[in-house]
This record gives structure tokens, sequence and C-alpha cells, in this order.
């Protein structure tokens, strides 16, 4: 084989091995093989649990109306935010905190990740998680990709940031045009038990426009069905997920200031 040959084989080896890199952690966003293979992924927690968790915000029209909801339901939540929407919306992201909530991170946009941008998604999920500092004083823990697409690239910027990734295991579809209450419910229904991490969303910022309203008349049903099987439901910092960003065990709830949330 000549010089010239060698070369251009080399090459698409490690175009080939660059793009195995990037996309195969991504496979993870399939549920059975993430609750079978990645427990702490999937957001498994402890039995007598429920971890409720919104993605996308925040919203300045319509995550107030999400808080006031779970003020009334004495429940608190993990908010995952944009960086970006941050910085545009610093009172809205001091609200969730004030309240009582958990902030993590989503990422400076909501970005698909079709191409390898490991220098950019490095870059922007540490500005995303500075982001919360700046405006909030606290320190986010966890980490959960745009789409749940959990490339190589997102999973090296997680661990450079001190983030721990986790997707979800239960979901409600809330995003799309025909959701209900009534569909938003059933769905999570499928995947609810105790341990499961819940998905749903306090913004229509990256979905159908007013599809958030499914989610937030949903929100007492399903806390009450919880509590009827009686689950706790609560903020991933009280879900007992192992945390991935640490070698040291399982998360066992408050902030990694040592502080434990405010409780409503």
């Amino acid at each position: 084989m000549s010089a010239r040959r060698r070369s251009g084989a080399v090459a698409r080896t490690a175009a080939l091995l660059v793009a195995a890199a990037h996309i195969a952690p991504a496979g993870t966003w399939l549920a059975g093989p993430r609750r079978a293979l990645f427990p702490a992924l999937a957001g498994d927690g402890r039995p007598d649990h429920v971890a409720l968790t919104f993605d996308d915000g925040p919203d300045p029209g319509v995550t107030p109306r999400f808080l006031d909801v779970l003020d009334e339901l004495a429940v608190r939540a993990t908010f995952f935010v944009l960086g970006e929407e941050v910085m545009r919306c610093p009172r809205a992201t001091l609200e969730i905190a004030a309240r009582g909530h958990e902030l993590a991170v989503h990422g400076w946009t909501h970005s698909r990740p079709w191409l390898p941008t490991v220098a950019r998604d490095v870059r922007e999920v540490a500005q995303a998680a500075r982001a919360v500092r700046l405006v909030t004083g606290t320190v986010p823990r966890w980490y959960r990709p745009p789409y749940g697409i959990l490339t190589g690239g997102r999973w090296l910027a997680a661990v450079r940031a001190g983030l721990s990734p986790v997707l979800w295991s239960a979901w409600g579809r809330d995003w799309s045009a025909n959701a209900t209450p009534q569909s938003v419910l059933a769905t999570v229904r499928r995947d609810l038990r105790g341990g499961a991490t819940v998905l749903l969303h306090d913004s229509d910022r990256t979905a159908a426009a007013g599809c958030w309203r499914a989610a937030l008349a949903a929100l007492p049903a399903l806390v009450a069905e919880c509590r009827a099987a009686g689950l706790e439901v609560g903020p991933l910092a009280d879900h007992g997920t192992w945390d991935l960003s640490r070698c040291g065990g399982p998360s066992s709830g408050g902030r990694r200031d040592g502080r434990s949330p405010r409780r409503r």
C-alpha cells in the first residue's frame, strides 16, 4: 500500500473513531437499555421516592405558574434550565431557587448535537453552570442534555463542569400539540414506580405552543397518585440517585455546598 493510501486509511479510521466516540453514548436515549444498563443515568433512586423534574425553562410567563401549583401541593422539584434563558430571565431563575427548588443544567441553548463539537460542548455546559451560580449563588449538581441525547462530547462537558448526567425513567410526552392532562398522566403512569425520575416541561419554547398547560393541569393528579401509593415526591437532591460526577457513592441529598435545600 502506498504512503498516500495508508495516510487516507488512517484518516478514515480516525474519523470513524471520532464519530463513534461522539454518537455511541447517545444510545442511552433508548429507555429500555438505559434502565437496564445505566440505572443511575435513568435517574433510578430511592424506592419510596419519585423525582419530579422540568426541562427548558426558565420561562417568565410560564414557570411561575408551575411554582404556584407546586407550592399548593407542598412539592419541591428539580428544574433543568438553559443558560441563555437564565441570563435573559434572572428574576424567574431566582424565583425557582427562592421557592426552595433545585436548579440543574440543561445546556446553554436547546441545540441538536448532529456533529462532534467537543470544545463547544465543554464551553457551553460550563457557561450554563456558571450562569446558575451567578444568578442564584447555588452550585448545580445535575446535567440533562437537550433531547436527552448524551453524546461523548456532552458527557465530557458534564464531567469537566463537575455535573452528573441524569436523564429520566418516565415522561409525559407533554411537548406535543395534542397533549392533554389525561394523556400526560397516562403516559407517565406507564413507567411510574418507586425510584422513578419523571420528565415534564415548564416551557413551550422548543415545543408546540401552549403545550405546557397539559403538564401543569396534570400535576395535582400525578402527585396525588404518588402519595396514594406511599411515594414521596421531590427533587433529585432527595432521590438517592447515584452521582456519576463522583466516585464516592450515591447522592445523599442536599446541596454540594453542604447546606440542605429549604423546605416549603
